[in-house]
C-alpha cells in the first residue's frame, strides 16, 4: 500500500510532468518558429535592401549622365562618382549574402555589367569627346546598359521577396501545427489531470470527508460512532487514532458523567443547607443550580429562566451584573424588596454577583437574595422604641424648659450670678436634647413612610439660591469662598421643597465646618439621564477611606475631627429624605484634600418619564 505522502508525489508529481512536457514542446516549437523568422529577417532581407540600395544608385548615375550631356559636367561627375561608391557597397553585400538557388550566378551577372558600365559611364566624363559623340555613346551604349543592371537586380530582388513570402507561409503553417498540438497536448493534459484529482479525492479527500463529518457528530456528543479505516497510510493510522480518541472520550463522558453527578447531587445538598436565597445562572438566564428557598420565595428553580419570571428587578440585576462584570445591588428605597412566602411576609436584600472565567469574562451569575427579615423587625422595633421614647421625652422636656425659662425670667425668685450661668447651660443642653429628639422622630416617620411628603415641581436654581444666600454670611466669616455651578438648562424635579431644604442645610452647614479660612465650598449640578445630581464639594479636612461605608450611618461621628454638636444624625436623615424622594445619595472624599457629597432627584419633564418607562 502507498503512503499518503507516495499518493501526493505521484498525484502532484504527473501534473508536475505534464506541464513540464507541455512547456518543453512548447519551447522547442516556438524556437523553432523564431528561427524561420530569423532567417527571413537576417538572409533575404539584407538581400532585398541591397537591391533596392543598388538601383537606387544606379538611377542616380544615370541621372549624372544626363547632367554631364546638358553641359552640367562638374555636378553630374560628382554625382556619378558618389552613388557609384554606393552600388559597389551595396553590390559587395549582396555578393556576400548567396542564400537561394540561381542568385549566385545572377549576382556575378550584375556584377560583370557593373564593372562594364561603369567603365562606359567614364566617357562620359571625358570632355575631348564631342557632345555629340558622348550623346550617341550614352544611348546607343549606355541606357541600354543601364537597363540591364537594372533588370539584374529586379530579378534577384524579387526572387529574396518570393522566398520571404513562401517562408512567411511556412512559418503560418508552423504556427498553426503548434497550436493544433498545443489543442491536444492541453487536451491530453486535462483528461490525465482529472483522472489525477480523481485519485487524489479517493485516497485523500474522502477519508478527510469521513473525518471531518465524525468531528461534528462528535461536537454534536455523538461518540459512538466509529470511522472506517480502509488503508494503512497516514489518513489511515489518523482514522485509527481517531477511533481511540472517541473511545477514550467515550469512557471519559461515562466516568466525568458520574462525576458530574455527585457534584451535582453534593452542591444541590450544600445549596438546600443554606438558608438564603441563592441561584446559579447561566449565561442564558437559565438557572442551573437553587436553594429551596430560592425555588420557595421565587419560583428560582432548575431549568427555570431568569427573564421569564414576574420579577424585572431579577432579570435587570442578572443582565447588569452579566454586562459590567462586577458586584450589582438595588439601590435606595428598592432596595429591599418584599415577597410573601406560605402567607408570610419577607424581606429580601438581592444582589448579583458575576462568576469569571480565567479571562475575565462573565460565565454566569450567582443571584443571592439575603433574607433581612429579621434584620427588618428588628429596626422597625428599634424605630418604634426611638420614636415611643422621643415622644415621652418630649413632654417632660417642654415642661424642664419652661420651668428653666420661668427661672431664668426671675419670675419666682432672684438668681445668683453663677445659679443663672448654670440655667442657661442647662437650657442650652434642654435645646440640644430637644433638637435630637425632633430628628429621632423625623428618622422614624420618614422610614415608617408615614412622613407627608409634599412633592412638587421646582427649577433646581430657587433650591439652591434660596439656602446658599442664608449661608453666605457665615461663610464670610471663615473666610471660605462659597461658589455656585448650575447650568442655566437644568430641568425642574420633583421635590418637597421644605425636606430638601433640611438636605441642603445639613450638606452645606458640614461642608463650612470642615474648612478651614481660604478654602472654597462649590454647590453644583448636573443633568444624568431622568435625574439631576447636585454636588456640595469643600476643599476641607476630607474623611479617611475607612469610614466612607459608614458616614450615613445613625449616631456615627467621624473620630478625631473635633468635639461638635452633633450626634451623628444629620447624614443619616439626608439619606432618608433623598432616598424617600426616589434617588441617592454617596460620598467622595480623601483626607486632606476635601469631600464631595452628591444626591439625586428626579426630573419632571416628560422626555425623563418616556426614558424611565423604557
Amino acid at each position: 500500500m502507498l503512503s499518503l505522502r507516495q499518493k501526493l508525489a505521484l498525484g502532484f508529481g504527473g501534473l508536475l510532468v505534464i506541464i513540464a512536457a507541455i512547456g518543453i514542446h512548447n519551447i522547442t516549437r516556438i524556437t523553432a518558429l523564431g528561427q524561420s523568422i530569423d532567417v527571413i529577417l537576417r538572409e533575404n532581407y539584407r538581400s532585398v535592401l541591397a537591391c533596392q540600395e543598388m538601383k537606387e544608385a544606379l538611377e542616380r548615375m544615370d541621372s549624372g549622365a544626363v547632367f554631364v550631356l546638358l553641359g552640367a559636367e562638374q555636378k553630374g561627375n560628382d554625382q556619378i562618382a558618389l552613388n557609384e561608391a554606393r552600388f559597389e557597397k551595396a553590390l559587395q553585400v549582396e555578393l556576400g549574402n548567396i542564400t537561394l538557388p540561381g542568385e549566385g550566378e545572377k549576382a556575378e551577372r550584375l556584377k560583370q555589367l557593373f564593372g562594364q558600365y561603369r567603365s562606359d559611364i567614364k566617357v562620359m566624363a571625358n570632355l575631348a569627346v564631342g557632345r555629340e559623340a558622348r550623346r550617341k555613346r550614352y544611348f546607343d551604349e549606355l541606357n541600354p546598359q543601364f537597363q540591364r543592371i537594372k533588370d539584374t537586380a529586379d530579378t534577384i530582388l524579387r526572387m529574396n521577396q518570393e522566398n520571404m513570402v513562401a517562408m512567411d507561409a511556412r512559418a503560418r503553417g508552423q504556427a498553426l501545427s503548434v497550436r493544433g498540438q498545443m489543442y491536444m497536448m492541453l487536451l491530453a493534459a486535462t483528461v490525465i489531470a482529472a483522472g489525477f484529482l480523481f485519485l487524489t479525492g479517493k485516497w485523500i479527500l474522502r477519508p478527510i470527508t469521513r473525518l471531518t463529518n465524525s468531528a461534528k457528530e462528535i461536537r454534536k456528543g455523538n461518540l459512538d460512532l466509529v470511522v472506517p479505516g480502509g488503508s494503512s497510510d497516514e489518513i489511515g493510522q489518523l482514522s485509527e487514532a481517531f477511533n481511540e480518541m472517541t473511545a477514550s472520550l467515550r469512557e471519559f463522558r461515562r466516568t466525568g458523567q458520574a462525576r458530574i453527578l455527585r457534584i451535582q447531587r453534593s452542591t444541590q445538598q450544600a445549596f438546600d443547607s443554606l438558608p438564603d436565597a441563592i441561584a446559579v445562572v447561566n449565561p442564558e438566564g437559565e438557572v442551573e443550580v437553587a436553594t429551596e428557598a430560592a425555588g420557595d420565595a421565587f419560583g428560582l428553580r432548575l431549568k427555570v429562566r431568569v427573564p421569564d419570571l414576574p420579577y424585572p428587578w431579577m432579570a435587570n440585576l442578572f443582565e447588569e451584573a452579566l454586562r459590567k462584570g462586577r458586584t450589582v445591588e438595588l439601590e435606595g428605597t428598592g432596595a429591599v424588596v418584599q415577597q410573601f412566602v406560605r402567607n408570610e411576609e419577607r424581606f429580601y436584600r438581592p444582589k448579583a454577583v458575576p462568576i469569571l472565567d480565567p479571562g475575565r469574562e462573565p460565565a454566569g451569575v450567582v443571584l443571592i437574595l439575603h433574607d433581612v427579615t429579621q434584620q427588618r423587625q428588628l429596626d422597625e422595633k428599634k424605630s418604634g422604641a426611638v420614636s415611643a421614647v422621643s415622644h415621652q421625652l418630649k413632654t417632660p422636656l417642654t415642661s424642664i424648659r419652661m420651668a428653666i425659662h420661668l427661672l431664668l425670667e426671675e419670675k419666682v425668685g432672684g438668681l445668683s450670678p453663677k445659679q443663672a450661668d448654670l440655667l442657661v447651660a442647662a437650657g442650652e443642653d434642654a435645646e440640644r436634647l430637644e433638637r435630637i429628639i425632633d430628628e429621632l422622630l423625623d428618622i422614624g416617620r420618614i422610614e415608617s413612610g408615614k412622613a407627608r411628603m409634599d412633592l412638587r415641581p421646582v427649577p433646581p436654581i430657587d433650591l439652591v439660591v434660596r439656602e446658599i444666600e442664608a449661608y453666605r454670611p457665615a461663610a464670610r466669616d471663615g473666610g471660605v469662598s462659597l461658589v455656585v455651578d448650575l447650568p442655566a438648562t437644568l430641568p425642574q424635579v420633583w421635590v418637597d421643597p421644605a425636606r430638601i431644604a433640611h438636605v441642603f442645610a445639613n450638606l452645606l452647614s458640614n461642608a463650612l465646618k470642615n474648612t478651614r479660612p481660604g478654602g472654597k465650598v462649590t454647590l453644583s449640578a448636573k443633568d444624568e439621564g431622568e435625574f439631576v445630581r447636585f454636588q456640595v464639594s469643600d476643599t476641607g479636612v476630607g474623611i479617611p477611606e475607612k469610614y466612607l461605608p459608614l458616614i450615613f450611618e445613625q449616631f456615627f461621628r467621624v473620630p478625631d475631627q473635633g468635639p461638635g454638636k452633633g450626634v451623628g444624625l444629620g447624614l443619616a436623615i439626608v439619606k432618608d429624605i433623598v432616598e424617600a424622594h426616589g434617588g441617592t445619595v454617596g460620598v467622595e472624599s480623601r483626607e486632606g484634600t476635601g469631600s464631595t457629597f452628591q444626591f439625586t432627584l428626579r426630573r419632571t419633564d416628560p422626555g425623563a418619564m418616556e426614558r424611565r418607562r423604557t
